[in-house]
């Protein structure tokens, strides 16, 4: 009988993932033991303390892996080097910043997550629930499951684990996508069609990893790579479970073809969570993508080559032409997002030691700016009230800020109003006080339509000058971290032949910097009361209440204001605003030290 010898695991090496996943399920238990009140407060404990202690690990293990070049855990199933520590650190400190702003709440106590995920909109249940004071507080060990998954992900050493990572990171997101407080129709259609692409990406990964292991007869990269080198007379299925691969890990970055979901997530899904899914789940997946890219296949560069330039060029073009005609932020967001994933993937498919280094900064650059842009859009907010014909309308304050409407009729589990009109004396919820000639009413839900951010640079200079710091960063202005990204992405593509594709770059990051300084044009240049009032029909999101109601007829825009909130948003957006700052006026320190573990290890 052959005696069973029990692997040595270096469990320090683990730390960071342990640390957040045993917080994860920490929190389960919370929601089980611990009496509703409390919860809160203990979960954005246990949460923030798991992500900052997931921080200082990768410090502690930073000095180990810079001298030793970094080592394999669990017999391979984990590989602990300097990019792996790079893209931990980023993870971990992007989602200690993203989980400030899903914290956050407005002065009158509101987040950003329905008080019942399960409930039908506009039912009597979530009604019942709101009343009740529910509160999603299943969110916390929500995120920390998907950090968890993400900071495996591109930690991975073989393929099994890469596709367990891969569900771990996913379906979290999946759940945390349909629970926005508003427009949850909406909401909820985005989460479905999250979940149905994803499944279909991961089946078409789970694909390919069949066929690579049928070609290597190993699930391991190192062997993977190994048969690759040795003419084994089965191109065919190494290429085709290669693309299958690659084709997975293209969906999580969002990449054309393989970016319809984006757009509809990112606006569907809450807004905090949106910023948490376009920062983290990219720098994850693109860990992932440059793992197997620069380890298990740069044998079939030549193979591979033709397929990734096209992607990545595909992907700049489209994310840039197609954001220039939308006219809501969170969907200019995502296609800006698109668009940077074609930036990154010119740092790619350049197979140099450089493309390691501008990839791994590139990520925590536009991470940063990410976080805090979505931070932005969760505080500018839609201000109204409505009233409808032959019923009066109430401020909602005991709601979270939603206008109910008096002697309205319910239809299929949604109220509908038989008209709409902006009500001058409605209640203050958002805990400031109107202003001499500012529009008064409640507080409703994030405005995302490009017209109501008119004159908001008059109205609130700080708030939108961090935001133009923001988008600058995004169009790679100088002195900004996205100038740094850009040019050592574009260097490193230069400096592996892939020059064309730099070229196509730097035309796309002009081009993108019309819709980045229209926005700006807009919130500085334009008055508060330029915005068109815009006739909105039934069924309209735009005038959609908390549950998910829609109101009918015309609802003009009665204006916007920056919502007062507990602090942990500004906090964030602050931190956020340092990072693109510092990255880009001096950007050499980050770079050095990226550059000194920048080497991947089988």
């Amino acid at each position: 009988m052959t005696e069973f010898i029990a692997p040595d695991i270096a469990w320090a090496q683990l730390t960071p993932i342990l640390l957040v996943l045993g917080a994860a399920v920490v929190g389960v238990l919370v929601e089980a033991f611990v009496p509703r009140r409390a919860r809160r407060p203990v979960q954005l404990t246990i949460t923030l303390a798991a992500l900052a202690g997931a921080v200082v690990a990768v410090a502690a293990l930073w000095g180990g892996v810079a001298d030793t070049g970094g080592t394999d855990v669990l017999l391979g199933s984990v590989v602990v080097d300097g990019p792996t520590l790079v893209l931990q650190g980023t993870i971990a400190v992007l989602a200690l910043l993203a989980v400030l702003v899903i914290a956050d709440r407005t002065a009158t106590g509101e987040d950003a997550f329905a008080p019942q995920g399960a409930a039908t909109p506009g039912s009597g249940y979530e009604e019942a629930a709101r009343a009740a004071g529910l509160q999603q507080t299943e969110v916390y060990p929500l995120v920390l499951f998907a950090t968890g998954g993400m900071l495996i992900f591109p930690a991975t050493g073989d393929l099994l684990t890469l596709f367990v990572a891969l569900e771990v990171l996913s379906l979290p997101l999946y759940l945390l996508t349909g629970l926005a407080r508003r427009r949850r129709l909406l909401s909820q259609e985005a989460s479905m069609k999250y979940f149905l692409l994803g499944a279909f990406a991961s089946a078409l990964l789970l694909f390919g990893i069949a066929l690579l292991y049928g070609f290597s007869g190993s699930l391991r990269y190192a062997d993977i790579a190994t048969a690759v080198r040795a003419d084994t007379g089965m191109d065919a299925l190494l290429l085709v479970g290669a693309l299958l691969v690659l084709v997975g890990l293209l969906f999580k970055v969002g990449a054309v073809p393989f970016h319809s979901w984006t757009p509809d997530a990112y606006q569907g899904a809450p807004t905090p969570i949106t910023g948490f899914m376009a920062a983290c789940t990219k720098v994850a997946a693109f860990g992932a993508l440059v793992r197997l890219f620069y380890v298990v296949l740069p044998d079939l560069r030549w193979d591979l080559e033709p397929m990734m330039w096209t992607v990545a060029i595909a992907t700049m073009a489209v994310g840039t032409v197609v954001a220039l005609v939308q006219t809501d932020v969170k969907r200019v967001l995502a296609y800006s997002s698109v668009a940077h994933a074609g930036f990154v993937l010119t740092g790619v498919v350049a197979l140099t030691q450089s493309g390691i280094t501008a990839v791994l900064f590139y990520l925590l650059a536009y991470g940063a700016a990410t976080v805090g842009a979505f931070g932005i859009v969760s505080l500018v907010r839609e201000r109204g009230a409505v009233r409808a014909a032959g019923g009066r309308v109430t401020s909602g304050a005991a709601s979270g800020g939603v206008p109910h409407v008096e002697g309205a009729t319910a239809t299929s589990g949604a109220a509908v109003a038989t008209a709409v009109e902006v009500r001058a004396d409605a209640d203050d919820t958002d805990g400031e006080g109107a202003e001499p000639g500012e529009p008064e009413g409640p507080v409703l839900g994030e405005a995302t339509h490009l017209s109501q951010w008119a004159g908001l640079g008059r109205t609130n200079p700080v708030l939108a000058g961090t935001f133009v710091l923001f988008l600058l960063s995004f169009a790679g202005i100088p002195l900004t971290a996205g100038f740094t990204g850009k040019f050592a992405v574009f260097t490193a593509a230069v400096e592996g032949g892939a020059w064309p594709l730099a070229v196509v770059g730097v035309v796309a990051s002009a081009a993108a910097a019309f819709f980045y300084v229209r926005i700006i044009v807009l919130m500085f240049f334009t008055s508060p009361q330029g915005g068109p009032q815009q006739p909105v029909t039934a069924g309209s999101p735009d005038v959609a209440d908390e549950s998910g109601a829609d109101a009918g007829a015309r609802a003009p825009r009665a204006g916007t204001v920056v919502v007062a909130s507990q602090g942990f948003a500004l906090v964030a957006i602050g931190a956020c605003a340092l990072i693109t700052i510092a990255l880009g006026v001096v950007p050499g320190p980050v770079l050095d030290a990226i550059a000194s573990v920048a080497q991947l290890i089988p």
